[in-house]
Order: structure tokens, then sequence, then C-alpha cells
């Protein structure tokens, strides 16, 4: 019977073996995957923050326009080729090309 108590209480270090695995592979998961996100969602808000009229986006769906004018969660762009308003979010924005920027595309 002692014996069998014996057997039973002896595999408690396999525990801290499995954290000492696992905080090296939590680690690199950090580095690798969570930091470089937090960094483009980061670089994203910035993005959105600058926004101002005169500024050419391009939308998540594709929509190409101008932005005419900025409220708190939404932007007014003027779509070609018909000039049509149009109000969408902010967080739809997918790229942003300044005035500035345009002349050296071409």
């Amino acid at each position: 019977m002692d014996s069998l108590l014996v057997m039973q209480t002896g595999g408690g270090g396999g525990g801290m073996s499995f954290l000492l695995l696992m905080l090296p592979m939590i680690a690199v998961f950090y580095f690798f995957m969570i930091l470089p996100q937090q960094r483009r969602q980061k670089k994203w808000q910035q993005v959105i923050d600058a926004l101002k009229t005169g500024d050419k986006v391009v939308t998540t769906g594709g929509l190409r326009g101008t932005i005419i004018a900025i409220k708190d969660d939404a932007v007014h762009l003027r779509v070609p080729p018909d000039n049509l308003r149009m109000e969408v979010t902010k967080a739809s924005v997918a790229h942003v090309t300044t005035a500035e920027e345009e002349p050296k595309a071409k």
C-alpha cells in the first residue's frame, strides 16, 4: 500500500517542465503574431485620424473617391464618373492617397 502512495505523489515535477516549455512558445507567439498586429493597428488608426478633405481613398468595398466632408465616424466621398456623393464609415477606408502623393505616382 505504501508503494502505491509513493507512485501517485511522484509525478509532481511534470507540471514545472511543461511550464518551462510553454513560456518560450508563448513569447515567440507574442513577438511574431500579436506585436506586429498591434503595430499595424496603431499605424492604421493614425492614418484614419489624419484623414482630411481632398484625400483620395479606396474603401474595403473597392469604391474610389475623394473626401469632401468628414464626420465623427464617417466620411463623405465624391465618386466619379457622375460625382455621386456617398457616406461611408471611416473603418471602411482601406487605402489613402493624399494630394501630395498623387503626382509622384504618375
